[in-house]
C-alpha cells in the first residue's frame, strides 16, 4: 500500500504559518534568488566558476581550460557578471576575471560537499 505524502488534517498550524510568513522574502527577492540558482544550472558556467575559485583567469585561458570558444566564454561571463557572481579587472589589454566575493565560493563549496556525500 502506498503511503500518502499529503496532509490529511484540517487544522492549520497558525504559529508555524506566522513564523514562516515573517521570514518570507519579497516576490522580487524570490525572482532574484531563482535567477541566481539558474546560473548554477549550466555545467559550463559551473566549471567556469570553479576555475575562478582556484585562480583569476583571462578569457583566453578560460577558453583553453574549458575547451570552448572565447566568444562562448565571454557570453557566459556576461551572464555571471549580471548576476554579480564574477568581477573583472584590466591589466593593460588583458581582462582578468575572478569570483565576485566569498559568497560565490561558499555556494560552490557547499554544492560540491553536497554532491560528494
Amino acid at each position: 500500500m502506498r503511503e500518502s505524502t499529503t496532509c490529511s488534517c484540517e487544522v492549520i498550524h497558525d504559529e508555524i504559518v506566522e513564523t514562516v510568513t515573517k521570514k518570507a522574502l519579497s516576490a522580487e527577492q524570490y525572482v532574484d534568488l531563482a535567477t541566481l540558482f539558474k546560473m548554477f544550472g549550466d555545467p559550463s558556467r559551473v566549471r567556469l566558476l570553479h576555475a575562478l575559485s582556484v585562480h583569476e583567469m583571462c578569457v583566453c585561458d578560460l577558453a583553453a581550460y574549458l575547451g570552448i570558444t572565447k566568444s562562448a566564454v565571454s557570453h557566459q561571463l556576461k551572464s555571471l557578471r549580471l548576476c554579480n557572481l564574477v568581477k573583472y579587472r584590466k591589466e593593460g589589454q588583458v581582462v582578468f576575471y575572478s569570483l565576485a566575493d566569498d559568497h560565490v565560493e561558499t555556494l560552490l563549496a557547499i554544492g560540491i560537499e553536497h554532491i560528494e556525500e
